[in-house]
């Protein structure tokens, strides 16, 4: 692989530019753009998850948004290996790939790989919980330390998911889940990536949060939802979870007024940027944190440490 090919990451809290900056950024490096929000995917709701608009889409290409339905299921593990084929479609034209979105997720799989892990076996899931309503949490992770001794750096005796998680994968693969992510890697090597965080103010990131709720108003989230109430998608299925989706459906069904779904979608908008702010803090100590009010300002930024 050569080193010269790159690949952009562009990455930011919900209502920070970073669609319109990512189509700046392609329209100079000769990009095409990948989505990297797990709700941008779907084909039926484009309001409720401000997906590009057509005409935006128009001058650059953009890849793995609206491709699926909400009735389907769709892993962070699909996505990664729709992405990787993109990029190597992408770099054979001698293009560049801008990988945009919200979802922490997803640049982590691509940057540090995916932990393959097979499906579990029912049967095994069934044990290992009756095993542990026996026992408790106490004893079972006493267990798992004996067992996994791994474990003990990076489960907390408290949480009984992970503990019974971690028991299952080395009870299934006789293997420990921390050796498994530890030999985990990523398809490219660090040197290809350009990782790019538009860290956005707080304050006016919820004034921005606030005029989206009512621009999507205007545009017909009402009516988005209503045919997505119609389609009666499973509860479980990932579709469900995006923001607006339960505050409208509860509008109308006459549980509360318009203006208070209003006010419950911008508050949840931003308890989701919050948590992306916390992700980043997380695991992307190493990308180039930019921003600026002005978007020229903010491309200028954006190439300079992309150069």
């Amino acid at each position: 692989m050569e080193q010269k090919k790159k690949i952009i990451l562009l990455a930011g809290p919900t209502a920070s530019g970073k669609s319109t900056l990512a189509i700046r950024l392609a329209q100079h490096f000769n990009g095409e753009i990948i989505n990297a929000d797990s709700m941008q995917i779907y084909k039926e709701i484009s309001i409720l998850t401000s997906k590009p608009k057509v005409e935006e889409m128009e001058n650059v290409k953009h890849h793995l948004y609206g491709f699926i339905s909400v009735r389907e299921k769709f892993s962070t593990g699909d996505w990664l290996e729709l992405s990787i084929k993109k990029i190597y479609e992408i770099w054979k034209k001698d293009n560049t790939p801008i990988i945009v979105g919200g979802t922490g997720l997803y640049f982590k799989a691509l940057t540090n790989g995916l932990v393959k892990i097979p499906s579990i076996p029912n049967k095994l899931k069934l044990e290992i919980k009756k095993m542990h309503n026996e026992l408790g949490q106490k004893i079972f992770f006493d267990k798992l330390i004996k067992e996994d001794p791994l474990a003990k750096k990076f489960v907390l005796p408290t949480d009984t998911q992970r503990s019974m998680r971690v028991f299952e994968v080395k009870k299934f693969m006789d293997k420990s889940l921390f050796e498994l992510i530890k030999e985990t890697k990523s398809n490219f090597t660090n040197e290809v990536f350009k990782k790019l965080f538009i860290n956005a103010p707080k304050e006016l990131l919820h004034t921005t949060i606030e005029k989206r709720v009512e621009k999507m108003f205007k545009e017909g989230a009402l009516k988005e939802v209503e045919k997505f109430q119609n389609m009666k998608v499973y509860r479980e299925l990932s579709a469900n979870k995006i923001l607006g989706v339960k505050e409208i459906k509860d509008y109308l069904k006459g549980k509360t007024k318009l203006s208070e779904a209003k006010d419950l979608i911008a508050l949840k908008t931003r308890q989701y940027a919050k948590r992306q702010f916390t992700w980043s803090r997380g695991h992307m100590k190493s990308w180039d944190m930019i921003y600026s009010s002005n978007i020229n300002e903010l491309f200028k930024k954006a190439i300079n440490k992309i150069a």
